[in-house]
């Protein structure tokens, strides 16, 4: 079947002066559709030609190897519809190559977003189907109004949502496939139509300002994985920073990959609404990858192999890792660590707090006034608390009551501790359990000392400025320095290591010394976390030009 495209381009553009020759995304905006085109004969018999009445416009053609038709004056008028144009670019080429075309595709110069296959797949279906002519276009179901006799009137019969109303189709200027027979100066579409429904995302058409930036946005797109774990002995830490990071990268393609052992990671991220994959081994991983084809793949698991980092290599342009102390991290392009203070960055390595991914919540609370007194004592251990600190604390606090029977103990249990129907209020002894909060920052703001262990709360309790003991989950967290009384915390070690009186001694200290708790205090407002997301989002997006 002999294929005719044509591209028809006018130089001049009222809302967006000169728009088909501008540069977006590293390209004039006619080459899109040009690509689009030209990427169809590799499979098919096709002829492309672009009908314009701009040298400018032209030069840009040729230099891509398409066919210039160039447009008569009265065919390049504002008023002209562009079936006359059509019409003539398809008499020109009939002419000149001594063929007659079964078929005439119009594709608008306007509709970058349009991707090749989408084409491909509607012009197979064209081929298959039987119908006349098949428009491109995007179904968006609205409630909307209309005017009638000179009234406002509604356009349907009852008031729905959406995704329950009737199909609502809109063309786009994506493409038009007609039969041969049905092209003249007077239109282009036949007795027997059909519409062949394209994505929100590929039915932008270039018309205001407004087009232009959404079309930049979604080409700047990036298919982004994160490959995260979340287990007991792991806790939540790194899904919830990942899950941070893909709130924050809004726009992008984002998936989820966990392993089947990440048992509680996957109940949260399937909680978020994020595509996740569950992975039974490396193998099912590669084969993902390797079909998936990420622009980025951002590892929040701990320390990699070279084995593991040569074959993600082999799919993913960028790799960001996080955390990663193995011998496969020199093979990321950026390796980010926030929990230890490093000095200056070394070849791919970014070390320190201003790594920080903080939660949006705590960037919009404020701390509480300090107070001399100690009212409100936080214990907080994570979404998963492995090493079941809690309990300790819970009986430590019940010894706390007798000598502080006015202070109040409030237990945050993550949604994965293991043992929370143990944990329950004790109004006797003024403690108070609060499950799986879903503003941990609502809480911390009102509190005068805290316990913790050794991973992010520390950040966050920083941020609200509240001293804190610290007991570590294990030996890796304890390496953690952050958590150190330079930036406001009584770091007493490995939680497990430490005898109760220990613990107990600390504590009463701090609630007895409220110059001590005041300094703390200061030391931790002078960390600013406001800047965290904007580096590493800029690490992950860094070395991805416009234009790949």
């Amino acid at each position: 079947m002999k294929t005719l495209i044509v591209i028809p381009a006018r130089g001049g553009s009222k809302r967006i002066p000169r728009k088909n020759v501008r540069i977006m995304c590293g390209k004039p905006l006619i080459v899109y559709s040009i690509e689009n085109a030209k990427a169809l004969k590799e499979h098919m018999d096709v002829d492309v030609a672009v009908s314009t009445d701009d040298e400018e416009l032209g030069s840009i053609v040729k230099k891509r190897g398409v066919e210039v038709i160039n447009r008569p004056a009265e065919l390049a008028a504002d008023n002209v519809t562009l079936d006359p144009v059509i019409y003539h670019a398809l008499l020109y080429m009939e002419e000149k190559n001594h063929k007659r075309y079964d078929t005439v595709i119009t594709m608008q110069a306007t509709s970058p977003t349009l991707k090749k296959e989408t084409v491909e797949s509607a012009i197979k279906f064209f081929e298959s189907s039987g119908y006349d002519t098949i428009i491109s276009a995007m179904n968006k179901p609205h409630l909307s109004w209309g005017m009638k006799d000179g009234k406002i009137v509604k356009n349907y019969e009852k008031r729905l949502n959406s995704q329950e109303l009737p199909p609502n189709y809109t063309e786009t200027g994506g493409f038009l496939i007609t039969k041969r027979e049905c092209v003249s100066k007077e239109g282009r579409i036949g007795n027997n139509v059909n519409i062949f429904e394209i994505s929100e995302d590929e039915a932008v058409d270039i018309d205001t300002y407004s087009d232009w930036v959404l079309s930049e946005n979604i080409l700047r797109r990036k298919t982004i994985v994160f490959h995260t774990v979340g287990k007991m002995e792991l806790g939540m830490g790194h899904v919830y920073r990942c899950l941070t990071l893909a709130y924050k990268l809004t726009g992008h393609d984002i998936t989820f990959i966990l392993d089947k052992e990440s048992n509680i990671g996957i109940e949260r991220v399937q909680a978020s609404n994020f595509p996740i994959v569950v992975v039974e081994d490396q193998k099912e991983l590669e084969s993902f990858l390797k079909e998936k084809r990420p622009d980025i793949l951002v590892n929040d698991i701990l320390d990699t192999t070279v084995e593991y980092m040569i074959m993600v290599n082999k799919y993913v342009k960028r790799i960001v890792n996080f955390e990663d102390v193995g011998k496969g991290a020199k093979y990321a392009d950026a390796v980010i660590n926030a929990l230890y203070e490093k000095g200056e960055k070394l070849h791919n390595e970014y070390y320190g707090s201003k790594y920080f991914c903080i939660r949006d919540e705590f960037l919009e609370e404020e701390p509480k006034d300090f107070s001399e007194e100690v009212e409100n004592v936080l214990i907080i251990f994570g979404g998963a608390d492995p090493s079941n600190l809690t309990a300790r604390m819970y009986d430590i606090c019940k010894i706390l009551h007798k000598e502080h029977p006015d202070i109040n103990f409030h237990f945050l249990i993550g949604f994965a501790y293991k043992y929370k129907e143990l944990i329950k209020d004790d109004s006797l002894n003024n403690i108070f359990i609060h499950r799986d909060v879903k503003r941990v920052s609502s809480y911390m703001n009102k509190m005068d000392l805290a316990v913790t262990s050794q991973g992010r709360t520390v950040y966050e309790l920083a941020s609200m400025g509240v001293p804190a003991v610290v007991l570590a989950q294990n030996e890796r967290e304890a390496e953690h320095v952050f958590a150190g009384i330079q930036n406001g915390f009584i770091n007493l070690g490995i939680g497990k290591n430490i005898d109760e009186q220990t613990i107990i001694s600390t504590i009463n200290w701090l609630i007895q010394t409220p110059k001590v708790r005041q300094e703390m205090r200061k030391l931790q407002l002078t960390k600013d976390f406001s800047k965290g997301h904007d580096r590493v989002i800029h690490l992950i997006l860094n070395d991805l030009d416009d234009d790949e």
